[in-house]
C-alpha cells in the first residue's frame, strides 16, 4: 500500500491576528466542565413568553418560509418604525430606514464595514464589547480606543474630543453599557451632541439592552437626540430584549442615506433573515407590555444577585442598566486579591463554582482593575444556587 501524506491546506496571513476564542466561550466551557453555576456568559438561562413561540410557530404554518425581502419584513419594520416614535419621538420610515438583521452582532459588522475603510479611524469607548475591534480591523480601518473613567464607565468627553482627527470616520457609543452597566445621561448626549455638530463624524449607537434601566432612569436613545440621529445608525435586538438570543435578530434605524449605504453590504453579508421569527415578532410587538415591563423584571433579578454578593466580601459597582452587574475583588484575602481577573476567573469557577468573566477581557490594553463581570440574566434558581457557593468569599 503505497505511503501517503496528509495535504495541508495553503498556509495564509491571518487577517485578525492575536484574536482567539472570546472570553465568553472559554468560561462557558469551563463552566460546564467543572459544574460551575455560569454567570459568565451573558443569555438568559429561562424561556421565552410561550405567545411568542406560538406566534412564530404560527406563521410557518401559514407558509411564510421563503425569502423576505432583503431588508426585512413589511410588518417588522412597519413596528421597529412605531415603536421607536412612540418612545424616542422620533419617526423612521419604515420601508427606507429600518433594516432587520441576523442579531446585534451582524448589524454592528455591516455598520462599520459599510463606512469604514482604509486609512480611516474609528473610536470605542474602552472597555467596550468585543465584536467593535475585529470589525473594525476587517474594514481595513484602525481602532482608536479611548478609556472611561475607570470603576464607574462614564464618558470623558474631553478625552472623546482629543482623539478626533480629520480620519475618524466613526464613534461607537454604547449605553446601557456592556460590560460595565453605566447609563449615559441627557447632559451626556447633548454634549456629544455638541462635540460633534461641528465634524463629519458618523454614530454607532450600540443600544441592544435599551429597555433594563433601573432606578427610575431613562434610557437616552440617540433618536431622541436630532443631531446624532442624523448621524447615527441605532441598533437593538431582540434577543436581549425577548430572552432569545439565539434567535439572533437585531435591527438598524438610521438615515436614509446610511441605510442605502448600510444595505449594500448587508444584502452580500446575509442577504436577509429569518422568515417566520419575523413575522411572529411583528405580531408580538404589536403589545408593548413585554418591553416596556423588562426593567421591573430584571430589578428583582439585579436585587437578588447584589443582595448575594453584598453578603461577600466582593465590592459591587453601581448596575445602571444591562443584566450585568460587576464586583471587585480587591477586599479578599491576600491569595486571590493578588490574582488577576482572568486568573481570578478561572479559580473562582474551579475553586468556589460560580462563572464569571474578567473585565480586562474588554480592554484592548487587558487594563486590570480586579473587577469581574457576573449576568444576572438566569432562573432565581439558578442566582440562589450562585449565591449558596460565593457565600463562601
Amino acid at each position: 500500500m503505497p505511503h501517503t501524506t496528509p495535504i495541508q491546506a495553503p498556509a495564509f496571513p491571518s487577517r485578525l491576528p492575536g484574536v482567539g476564542t472570546t472570553i465568553f466561550t472559554v468560561m462557558s466551557a469551563l463552566a460546564a466542565e467543572t459544574g460551575a453555576v455560569n454567570l459568565g456568559q451573558g443569555f438568559p438561562d429561562f424561556g421565552c413568553d410561550p405567545k411568542l413561540t406560538s406566534l412564530v410557530n404560527d406563521a410557518m404554518r401559514e407558509g411564510l418560509n421563503q425569502y423576505p425581502p432583503m431588508s426585512g419584513v413589511a410588518p417588522l419594520r412597519a413596528a421597529i418604525s412605531g415603536k421607536i416614535e412612540r418612545l424616542y419621538g422620533h419617526r423612521y420610515d419604515a420601508e427606507r430606514e429600518i433594516t432587520v438583521t441576523a442579531g446585534g452582532t451582524q448589524a454592528i459588522f455591516t455598520a462599520v464595514l459599510c463606512c469604514a475603510g482604509p486609512g480611516d479611524e474609528v473610536i470605542v469607548l474602552d472597555p467596550c464589547y468585543d465584536c467593535y475591534v475585529p470589525a473594525i480591523k476587517m474594514a481595513g480601518a484602525r481602532a482608536v480606543r479611548v478609556p472611561l473613567t475607570p470603576g464607574t464607565f462614564r464618558p470623558d468627553f474631553g478625552r472623546i474630543a482629543a482623539a478626533l482627527t480629520p480620519r475618524t470616520r466613526l464613534l461607537i457609543s454604547n449605553t446601557p453599557h456592556n460590560p460595565g452597566g453605566a447609563v449615559w445621561s441627557s447632559a451626556d448626549m447633548r454634549a456629544l451632541q455638541d462635540m460633534l455638530a461641528s465634524t463629519a463624524v458618523l454614530l454607532l449607537s450600540d443600544e441592544v439592552y435599551e429597555h433594563m434601566v433601573y432606578d427610575g432612569a431613562r434610557h437616552e436613545s440617540v433618536a431622541r437626540y436630532p443631531g446624532l440621529a442624523a448621524r447615527a445608525f441605532i441598533i437593538s435586538s431582540f434577543g436581549k430584549t425577548y430572552h432569545v438570543t439565539g434567535w439572533k435578530i437585531g435591527y438598524v434605524a438610521a438615515p436614509a442615506a446610511l441605510t442605502d449605504e448600510l444595505r449594500k453590504v448587508h444584502q452580500f453579508n446575509v442577504f436577509t433573515v429569518n422568515t417566520p421569527m419575523q413575522h411572529g415578532i411583528a405580531r408580538y410587538l404589536q403589545d408593548p407590555a413585554p418591553y416596556l415591563n423588562l426593567s421591573a423584571f430584571y430589578t428583582e433579578r439585579r436585587e437578588r444577585l447584589r443582595a448575594a454578593l453584598a453578603r461577600t466580601r466582593l465590592r459591587l459597582l453601581p448596575c445602571q442598566g444591562t443584566y450585568f452587574q460587576c464586583a471587585a475583588y480587591d477586599g479578599l484575602s491576600i491569595a486571590e486579591r493578588d490574582l488577576n481577573e482572568a486568573d481570578f476567573c478561572l479559580w473562582l469557577t474551579r475553586e468556589i463554582g460560580v462563572a464569571a468573566v474578567p473585565l480586562s477581557a474588554f480592554y484592548g490594553n487587558a487594563f486590570d482593575q480586579k473587577i469581574i463581570r457576573f449576568c444576572f440574566a438566569k432562573r432565581n434558581e439558578t442566582l440562589d444556587e450562585a449565591a449558596r457557593r460565593l457565600a463562601r468569599l
